[in-house]
């Protein structure tokens, strides 16, 4: 199976984005095209989850998504890895992903839920 390369940032974003020096959270979500008997593909999510938490980046993940934080170069890496990790069970692999690139900032995985948290209890 052919891997993929590392993503690369677009044109147009600051360059500490480019240089890998901006912090960014990502939430994906990686699987095999198709699943066991049962249209379960758990066994290759949990490898892909695996690779976000040995990563030692701060993670999270739910039921739909795996959130990494960190600058976007490392993210980057470890979602490729975990592209791999599901592409090593499966010919075919779907990557949903969504960046959130906001320079200056860091530890937003636990701050921006706080602040929504905040809000809510005025």
């Amino acid at each position: 199976m052919p891997r993929i390369e590392m993503l690369a940032v677009p044109d147009g974003y600051p360059a500490d984005v480019k240089t890998g020096g901006a912090a960014v959270i990502v939430a994906f979500s990686v699987s095999p095209m198709g699943g066991d008997e049962t249209g379960g593909v758990a066994d290759a999510v949990a490898e892909a989850v695996r690779v976000v938490r040995e990563s030692g980046l701060p993670n999270e993940t739910n039921a739909m998504f795996t959130n990494i934080e960190g600058e976007w170069d490392e993210v980057m890496a470890v979602v490729k890895r975990a592209v791999d990790a599901v592409a090593a069970a499966s010919p075919r692999v779907s990557l949903v992903l969504k960046a959130d690139i906001r320079p200056g900032y860091t530890d937003q995985l636990t701050a921006k839920v706080r602040s929504i948290e905040e809000r809510l209890r005025d």
